[in-house]
């Protein structure tokens, strides 16, 4: 297997060589190097989907590696668009799940991966979908921690508990935390977190989930932790997106971990990235 790498911060190797970029009027563009290998060799294109723009430039990779003779070609986009966006809330909204895996299926790819999907919508309108479930990362996370057996494993709110299930059974974990979002009924606005332990007894927590946008929730949940005597406070995301960054959520966590899915900034002291291993 050989990988095509469209961006600097998502890198697996042996690679084949490309350059990417963009024409005036908006349009992504790639131009692979002409290669003596096998047209036999697996190819799997790896991207970052940040933007609509790095999608479209997966799919213009797919059809230049097929017009180039190669017969297998897969794709390895962690964080997939839109996946949050999977289902319809008010009427005139679009589905956008629906349309991005649609747009997708019509490329020809012949396996798409996807890590630690956000719900099973993604997995299930992708063909030939490979879902690849976070549990390698928590564990990396836990051993990084080093906090022996009293760690609880936080899933924090309903939605994140099946996932949560699957996880802990996977890695021989016992202790795990239900929680829940607090939101008000009149407004839908989210007003805290609802943490399901009388005492927690100074026990450290690592709450696990795939995204972590604006954070907001994040912060709830860790007060929400610390009202209930919790101990130290870590965040474990496998897609850090970070819009309002850091500096709020570093008052209530010990140390974030996140990984090279979706952000490619700098890690440091209070954030660790753990790269993701080949698909």
């Amino acid at each position: 297997m050989i990988f095509l790498n469209l961006s600097p911060s998502l890198r697996f190797t042996p690679e084949l060589a490309c350059e990417t970029f963009v024409f005036n009027g908006g349009e992504p563009h790639v131009k692979i190097a002409s290669t003596e290998i096998s047209r036999d060799t697996p190819v799997t294109v790896t991207i970052q989907a940040r933007t609509s723009q790095d999608f479209m430039l997966s799919i213009m990779a797919c059809d230049a590696l097929h017009r180039m003779g190669f017969r297998r070609v897969d794709l390895f986009v962690p964080y997939f668009p839109a996946a949050r966006q999977d289902r319809v809330m008010v009427p005139g909204e679009p589905l956008s799940v629906k349309i991005y895996t649609s747009i997708l299926n019509s490329a020809g790819f012949d396996q798409v991966s996807v890590f630690d999907a956000h719900s099973e919508v993604t997995p299930a309108l992708l063909n030939n979908c490979q879902a690849i479930p976070n549990h390698v990362f928590v564990r990396e996370v836990i051993e990084a921690i080093t906090p022996g057996k009293d760690l609880f494993i936080v899933a924090p709110d309903a939605g994140a508990a099946k996932k949560i299930h699957h996880l802990t059974s996977a890695i021989g974990w016992e202790r795990v935390l239900q929680c829940d979002k607090v939101r008000d009924v009149k407004t839908g606005q989210l007003s805290g977190a609802q943490v399901f332990a009388d005492d927690l007894n100074g026990a450290d927590c690592l709450i696990v989930d795939d995204i972590c946008d604006g954070g907001g929730t994040f912060i709830q949940l860790a007060k929400a932790l610390k009202a209930k005597n919790a101990g130290r406070l870590f965040l474990a995301v496998s897609h850090g997106i970070f819009s309002k960054g850091l500096d709020e959520l570093a008052a209530h966590f010990t140390t974030i971990f996140t990984t090279n899915s979706f952000y490619n900034g700098l890690e440091t002291d209070f954030l660790k990235i753990i790269p993701l291993k080949v698909p």
